[in-house]
């Protein structure tokens, strides 16, 4: 197999949105629209209230809003992009929001201005625009209403430390008991001829019912290759039968031929699903559009692996608006209980009652799979950066980690091992969160046999380290790629070998496969799909086990070896990686990446670079802050 940056038989190059590591247009478009709607109420509050304005602050003239989003245009696109500030002026503004809202919270004219001010500084195409506006604007305003954020902390966000403190996230710990943590004991090899276990896991099938062969791949929507999208220009292809090599989603008959043809990788003991059902057309999204696309792949689940028992986890992308998950204190229509309920219901038959109880309050739940394993499914968007509900309060949402910390102490003390799996990695978590799931899972080190995440779409992996010395690796988070092509990518799934069900059986992974559909063979006219193994993750890395120290020796390999990495890096984009290079600070920064399940922590990378001059993290992320 040819590792060496570019996969034969590509199809038309990536274009240049998504070359290196530029967050999907998705990503960055709604999070330049939050800020959009958040200077909206500052336009639309402080205009409608200009008589009755605390003193500090300084409302703009009353005009007709579009004349005056051309006037105020120069100063938007300044300083931070978008308002030259100062810090008096944000904070009457913001007081007047607060006050504002609480009087006269008007969302169909903050959908207005928003939406025009979004067309103005182009932040999306204009029929995006309007409908992820009127999709956002409810909640957004219900969020503002109820937030803590004060005026300094608003401005503290926006204008930085100088102007205010920004403590909405701030730290908070989560009890842990008083039960002496146990002596590290690492796990022993399996006995030879010990069963085996081969678990199927499904990640991120973002099935788009949209989907259109021949349409243009490249559109000016944050989605494309479905209806509407327009064709192509006469030079270049349109999208492919089977999926493309673009922002692009897949068609329901990839995701069936996936399904239908996973024998060669079989038979399965069970299947870990970690969600993101529905495509990435979020600005336009409905409850019966995510419904739909919950009960048919789960139903395409059912009728392909039949008897085998499926475990799911709740990804970011099945709500809508999307990463919108409340905490359960939120009540009435703009709870989640639309879709925990949904969930329970078309999940019944592969849970337990206890884990349905836990599944439609939270959306997370656990259950024994098997004697000695216990299974926990954690609801990842509690601890979304993009779950703007969490601006209410932040602080463990739902008691999730508390409940955790139970589960885990009461399979401790039952000599059980525990299975977690969810959708959102830890180290891509909000830093309080992530920090203390870092504190759990080295307390209960000896408990957690393996973790099991998705979102990130590519292939990759995060070890935890003691906290004491951050130099014994102790755990890791495996992330597999994405069922999607969702950007530029082949589709793909995981299979892990995991130490069999035996009396005193360790249940940690052994090794894992990783298996594609390459795509440019697929579409050719006439070919039948085959979905193939890429690599097998021992033999291609040559490790000595899977264990968390043979992950951690190989992230310091591939620094002193970049042919190493560049092996790494193919198989990171699932066979398809980007046609530029990845150069000495793209390496350096994808190596702390795999180094870092504790969010905003860099001293998990500082021996990676002797000298201790790490490049600009910023410029080289390979993590997408949305998927």
């Amino acid at each position: 197999m040819p590792c060496h940056g570019v996969s034969p038989g590509h199809g038309h190059p990536r274009s240049g949105w998504d070359q290196g590591f530029e967050r999907p247009p998705e990503a960055s478009s709604l999070g330049r629209l939050w800020i959009a709607l958040s200077l909206t109420l500052v336009l639309i509050l402080c205009d409608s209230m200009m008589f009755w304005a605390p003193a500090g602050a300084h409302p703009l003239p009353a005009q007709n809003y579009p004349s005056r989003f051309s006037g105020a245009a120069p100063q938007l696109q300044a300083a931070f992009g978008w308002w030259n500030l100062t810090c008096p002026v944000c904070k009457g503004l913001f007081t007047a929001i607060d006050f504002g809202l609480k009087k006269e919270p008007n969302v169909e004219r903050l959908g207005s201005v928003a939406t025009s001010l979004c067309k103005l500084l182009k932040i999306a195409p204009p029929n995006v625009c309007e409908s992820a506006v009127r999709l956002f604007e409810d909640d957004m305003v219900e969020v503002w209403t109820r937030s803590v954020l004060s005026p300094s902390e608003a401005c503290g966000l926006l204008l930085g430390s100088t102007c205010g403190h920004w403590d909405v996230f701030s730290s908070w710990n989560v009890s842990l008991p008083a039960v002496p943590k146990p002596p590290p004991k690492p796990p022993s090899p399996p006995a030879p001829g010990a069963p085996v276990s081969r678990i199927l896991f499904l990640t991120d099938l973002h099935w788009d019912h949209d989907y259109l062969e021949g349409t243009d791949p490249n559109c000016v929507d944050p989605l494309c290759c479905r209806r509407g999208s327009g064709q192509p220009p006469t030079s270049k292809p349109g999208a492919g039968y089977w999926g493309e090599y673009s922002k692009c989603d897949l068609p329901l008959r990839t995701l069936e031929n996936m399904l239908s043809g996973l024998g060669q990788a079989g038979p399965f003991d069970m299947v870990y699903w970690t969600g993101d059902i529905p495509a990435h057309d979020v600005w336009q999204q409905s409850r019966k559009d995510q419904l739909r696309a919950l009960n048919t792949i789960t139903d395409l689940v059912k009728k392909f692996l039949g008897p085998v028992p499926v475990y799911p986890a709740v990804g970011n992308h099945e709500s809508t608006p999307v990463n919108s998950f409340p905490p359960p204190f939120i009540k009435g229509n703009q709870s989640s209980n639309w879709l925990y309920e949904a969930m329970a219901q078309t999940w019944e038959p592969w849970l337990t009652t206890e884990a349905l109880q836990t599944l439609r309050i939270g959306g997370f739940y656990a259950l024994s799979p098997r004697p000695g394993l216990r299974l926990i499914s954690l609801n990842m968007n509690f601890c979304s950066r993009e779950n703007f509900w969490l601006l209410i309060n932040s602080t463990d949402p739902a008691g999730q980690l508390q409940w955790l910390i139970g589960e885990l102490q009461a399979a401790e003390d039952r000599g059980d091992k525990v299975h977690i799996i969810g959708h959102i990695p830890p180290g891509h978590c909000l830093k309080s969160w992530s920090w203390n799931y870092y504190r759990i899972v080295s307390r209960y080190e000896n408990t957690l046999a393996g973790q099991f995440f998705g979102h990130t779409h590519v292939d990759e992996f995060e070890i935890f380290y003691d906290e004491e010395t951050l130099s014994r690796p102790l755990s890791v988070a495996f992330l597999a790629p994405s069922a999607t092509t969702y950007i530029s990518l082949n589709p793909g799934y995981r299979v892990y070998q995991i130490d069999g069900n035996y009396p005193g059986s360790s249940h940690v992974v052994l090794d894992h496969e990783t298996y594609i559909l390459n795509l440019t063979q697929a579409n050719v006219p006439g070919a039948t799909p085959h979905w193939q193994r890429l690599y097998r993750a021992r033999e291609t890395y040559g490790l000595p086990n899977a264990l968390p120290a043979a992950w951690h020796d190989l992230v310091y390999r591939m620094r002193d070896d970049t042919q190493l990495f560049q092996t790494f890096w193919f198989l990171y984009h699932k066979g398809h990686p980007p046609l530029e290079p990845c150069g000495t600070p793209c390496r350096l920064t994808t190596l702390c990446a795999q180094l870092s399940a504790r969010a905003d922590s860099p001293a998990l990378c500082r021996h990676l670079v002797p000298n201790g001059t790490f490049p600009d993290v910023q410029r080289w992320s390979p993590r997408p802050a949305f998927c």
